[in-house]
C-alpha cells in the first residue's frame, strides 16, 4: 500500500509503498477514507535526532477516519464497511485516567512507548491503518473530509474552551490568536457554547477574513500592538479567556498581556513560548494552562456539535501523492483552514 512517511531527519516526507497491515486479535484494519495534516507533524520534522523519541521512518497522520476493512479475533461493536474516526491520544488503557477516557492524560504512555498515530505509531496518511477498537468513534452520516480533523483541530480547542466556560459568561470577551486549522475552530466553538464576544488575532488578512466568515465579532493584526487593541476594544478590562494556538513566544507574551484579573490563558500551540507568570507579571488571579489533545468523550460531543450544524472546518483536499506538496504549503502558511488528504480518493 502508500504512505506518506518521514524517513531520515530533515528530510521532507515521502510516498512510498509498504506492507498493509494486517488485523491480528484485538485489532481494527481501517481503510483510511481522510487524514488531517496538522503543525504538530511540521514540529516533530524539524526535530534534532537527538530529540526524536522514536525510530524512524514514520508513517505520518494523527488525525486519520476510515471505513472498518476487516475485525481481528475477538473484536465485537463495530461491522465491516462501518464508518469511523479514531481517537488519537493513545494511553495504557489501565490507569484512572484512562479508565475515565482521559488517554490524553495517560501518565504511563510515554513509559510503555504508547506514542499517538502519527506522532510515534503509524499514522494515518496512508490507504490502511491498524487501530484497537477502544480508539474509534463511529461517525454515522457524518463526511469524514471534513469530520477527520475534528479529532484534533476540533477535540483541542474544545478541551480547552470546556475548561473556560464558567468564566464565558455575557458580558466576557475570549480571544483566539492564530485563526488557522484549530483557532477557526474554536472560534466556531466559542459561539455555539458561550455567549462571549470573540476577537481573533492573525498575521494573516486571508485568515482574519476566514475568522469573520466564521463567526469571530472582531478580527485585529497579530502585531506588537494586538494587546493595547484588544484592551482597547474591552474598555481596558482585557479579555476572560484568551486561547492562543501558536504558542511562539511573542504570541505567548500578546496572550498574557490580553488577560484580564482572573482570566484563563491557554497556549495550545506547540511554538515554543513560555509564559512568565508571577506577582505583578500577570493580573491578578490570571491562569495560565497548557493544554494537551482531550477526552474520547469530548470527541464524541465534538462530532455531535458537527451533526447539529455548529461546527463547520474549512478543508483543503489533496491526494495521498500530493501530500507532501500539502505539507509545503502548511509549512509557508498557504492553507486556509485544514488540509486533508484522500489516501483512497
Amino acid at each position: 500500500m502508500k504512505a506518506v512517511q518521514y524517513r531520515s531527519v530533515g528530510a521532507a516526507p515521502e510516498v512510498v509503498t509498504v506492507a498493509r497491515p494486517e488485523p491480528g486479535p484485538g485489532q481494527v484494519l481501517l481503510k483510511v477514507t481522510a487524514a488531517g495534516v496538522c503543525h504538530s507533524d511540521i514540529a516533530v520534522m524539524s526535530l534534532p535526532a537527538e530529540a526524536l523519541a522514536f525510530p524512524l521512518p514514520l508513517t505520518l497522520g494523527h488525525e486519520g477516519a476510515g471505513t472498518v476493512a476487516a475485525l481481528g479475533d475477538g473484536v465485537t461493536g463495530f461491522e465491516v464497511g462501518e464508518s469511523v474516526a479514531v481517537y488519537g491520544p493513545w494511553g495504557c488503557g489501565n490507569c484512572l485516567m484512562c479508565a475515565q477516557g482521559k488517554e490524553n492524560l495517560c501518565p504511563r504512555a510515554a513509559e510503555l512507548g504508547i506514542r499517538p498515530p502519527g506522532l510515534g505509531a503509524p499514522g494515518a496518511i496512508a490507504e490502511y491503518l491498524l487501530v484497537d477498537p477502544r480508539h474509534l468513534v463511529p461517525l454515522g452520516d457524518l463526511d469524514p473530509v471534513t469530520a477527520v480533523p475534528l479529532t484534533d483541530a476540533g477535540l483541542t480547542p474544545y478541551h480547552a474552551i470546556k475548561t473556560s466556560q464558567p468564566k464565558l459568561t455575557p458580558g466576557s470577551t475570549a480571544v483566539v490568536i492564530g485563526t488557522g486549522g484549530l483557532g477557526h475552530v474554536a472560534i466556531q466553538l466559542l459561539r455555539a457554547l458561550t455567549p462571549a464576544r470573540v476577537i481573533a488575532l492573525d498575521v494573516s488578512e486571508d485568515k482574519l477574513a476566514l475568522a469573520r466568515e466564521v463567526g469571530a465579532h472582531e478580527t485585529v493584526l497579530s502585531d506588537q500592538n494586538a494587546a493595547a487593541t484588544v484592551r482597547e476594544l474591552t474598555g481596558g478590562l482585557g479579555a476572560q479567556a484568551v486561547f492562543d494556538f501558536v504558542g511562539a513566544p511573542p504570541t505567548v507574551t500578546t496572550a498574557t498581556a490580553c488577560a484580564a484579573v482572573e482570566a484563563d490563558v491557554t497556549i495550545v500551540g506547540i511554538g515554543g513560548g513560555a509564559a512568565l507568570v508571577g506577582f505583578g507579571t500577570t493580573p491578578y488571579d490570571a491562569a495560565v494552562r497548557a493544554p494537551y489533545w482531550g477526552s474520547r468523550a469530548e470527541l464524541i460531543e465534538v462530532l455531535d456539535l458537527a451533526r447539529a450544524g455548529a461546527v463547520d472546518v474549512h478543508v483543503e483536499t489533496y491526494s495521498l501523492d500530493d501530500a507532501p506538496k500539502a505539507y509545503e504549503r502548511l509549512h509557508h502558511g498557504l492553507i486556509k483552514g485544514r488540509a486533508v488528504i484522500l489516501p483512497n480518493g
